[in-house]
């Protein structure tokens, strides 16, 4: 969630859109809107177009030869715990139901490193709906670079009271200037077929009830896997496979192709001996590709939705995989990509996200023809990229959906986020309980029944210094969704980092597991005691 922190300093218009051309900033009226429809466009040639945009002191038209005119917006070293923006209301009405592509060019100059990747330069759309505030850009900006494009994409809330689109500097000091806005449907929900009373059960790839677990730890211990298979009962893990992410804003060793398959061998050795241990003390295993070749772009997008090799790679890598893994009793399913972004379209010639992993699903296929695999959605596998998704044409898939709403709450204390959101609470104000929880995994639940298809939520957890015992009732809500709605689930983590560790209190300075369990725990152990065995 991108908030707004430190002295708040903005400007803006109330006066609506009048001031922007009227063949630069409408949609056509019928049939309704359709992908590729623009919604905003303007590149501040005109005084009209200028005039929409009411300009602060630290704000000023600049024309630039070969350019034109530009929206030029600086913040001295002093300013810049300071939010400098610029901005312009606009209409979403008639596209709620759309995903808009938000595209603009920048260039900047000296650009400080801010405290948090969301801040810095801000081409930012924020929207007020029934659900709450919402705030949506591109990442990682900051520097010294000359015009590039930048973009992410967003989806209309149904019910959407508000939005503004934002222009400037947020806790960052420096120089930027804006050129060519764009703002368009990428997008637009497709319809959902009614459920099928008389549908067979759906693909789910075991012969169990349910399948109740956790996420692994980074390093394989036969230990771990010993307790929570004989102690804890659990009959899932997902076992991530995971470099460390290289530089926070950079590819690290992902994008060095050889490096990364020196760290692949040494998984996949790690992998083998955590499914001879599943095997042994009763568990399946998710094969988890946490992190794919390439990595992720600044702007968090997948590097392999915009450069050949590593898509190539990534298609081998499953094949690899898929050879190895193929004839072992302890393998449920593979899990193409971990949490997938795509901020914009992707590069030419290349497919989408979705696109990606059915390119690496046909692969595996040819190899394995029965094993599930797992399908994620965009922008971080949240229940909202299921409203555009539809089915891929690849048989035996589970489509997975991870659960950290609100953010806020869940990630609280996180990377210095603010504590002290109980739930159910408010947030942003709005109030959260387990109907709040419910309409916001409605897209899942709808896919789910519209297509006769089986969920798997694969990640989902609160911290644990949530107050008042709040991270253990959210569980509990959780849980209790999953369970009613028939989905496979699997906790978010199991001794990995002890923030999020059901063995510790909520204490955040007490490294140290108790000695009695907590609320926390014992609610996965009486969840998992319901468990069979494979």
């Amino acid at each position: 969630m991108r908030t707004l922190h430190g002295p708040l300093v903005i400007a803006f218009m109330g006066l609506g859109m009048a001031a922007i051309s009227q063949d630069k900033a409408q949609i056509p009226s019928s049939p309704g809107p359709k992908r590729g429809d623009t919604v905003l466009t303007t590149s501040f040639d005109t005084e009209a177009e200028r005039a929409a945009w009411p300009l602060a002191s630290w704000a000023q038209w600049v024309e630039e030869p070969g350019r034109g005119w530009c929206l030029e917006v600086t913040a001295a070293p002093e300013s810049a715990a300071e939010t400098r923006m610029v901005g312009i209301p606009l209409d979403l009405r008639r596209v709620e139901r759309c995903r808009l592509q938000c595209t603009c060019l920048a260039k900047a100059r000296d650009v400080s490193r801010p405290p948090q990747a969301y801040n810095g330069v801000k081409f930012m759309l924020h929207t007020v709906a029934a659900g709450g505030p919402a705030w949506q850009n591109q990442n990682g900006v900051f520097g010294t670079f000359d015009w590039k494009p930048l973009g992410f994409s967003v989806n209309v809330p149904e019910d959407v009271r508000e939005a503004w689109l934002y222009l400037g500097l947020q806790e960052s000091s420096g120089t930027v200037r804006f050129d060519d806005i764009r703002i368009a449907v990428a997008a637009v929900r497709p319809p959902r077929p009614l459920p099928d009373p008389d549908a067979p059960p759906p693909y789910t790839g075991h012969a169990l009830p349910r399948l109740r677990g956790v996420m692994s730890p980074n390093t394989f211990r036969d230990e771990d896997l010993r307790v929570l298979g004989t102690e804890w009962k659990a009959n899932l893990i997902r076992w991530q496979m995971t470099t460390r992410w290289g530089a926070e804003y950079g590819h690290g060793q992902d994008y060095d192709l050889t490096q990364y398959d020196a760290w692949l061998a040494a998984e996949l050795d790690d992998l083998d001996k955590a499914l001879e241990a599943c095997a042994r003390y009763g568990i399946l295993a998710v094969i988890d590709l946490h992190s794919p070749p390439g990595g992720r772009r600044p702007d968090r997008d997948l590097v392999l939705i915009h450069e050949r090799p590593y898509l190539d790679h990534f298609v081998r890598v499953w094949e690899r995989i898929a050879r190895r893994t193929k004839d072992h009793a302890a393998v449920w399913a593979y899990d193409l990509v971990n949490e997938p972004v795509q901020n914009g379209e992707p590069s030419p010639g290349m497919p989408d996200y979705l696109g990606a992993q059915v390119l690496a699903a046909t692969a595996i296929r040819a190899i394995d023809p029965n094993r599930a695999i797992i399908i994620e959605v965009d922008h971080w596998d949240g229940a909202e990229g299921f409203r555009f998704l539809e089915p891929v044409p690849v048989p035996n898939v589970v489509y997975q959906v991870h659960m950290y709403h609100p953010h806020a709450f869940t990630h609280q204390g996180v990377h210095n986020q603010p504590v002290g959101i109980a739930y159910p609470g408010s947030v942003n104000g709005v109030t959260y309980d387990r109907e709040a929880l419910r309409k916001h995994l409605a897209p899942v639940r709808e896919f789910q029944l519209g297509y006769n298809v089986h969920v798997y939520v694969g990640e989902f957890s609160a911290i644990r210094w949530a107050p008042d015992h709040s991270a253990f009732r959210y569980l509990r809500d959780c849980i209790e969704i999953f369970e009613e709605y028939g989905w496979d689930w699997s906790y978010h983590a199991y001794r990995e980092w002890d923030g999020w560790s059901v063995e510790h209190g909520d204490d955040p300075n007490n490294h140290s597991p108790t000695a009695e369990p907590t609320a926390r725990k014992q609610l996965l152990l009486d969840w998992f005691a319901r468990n069979r065995k494979p």
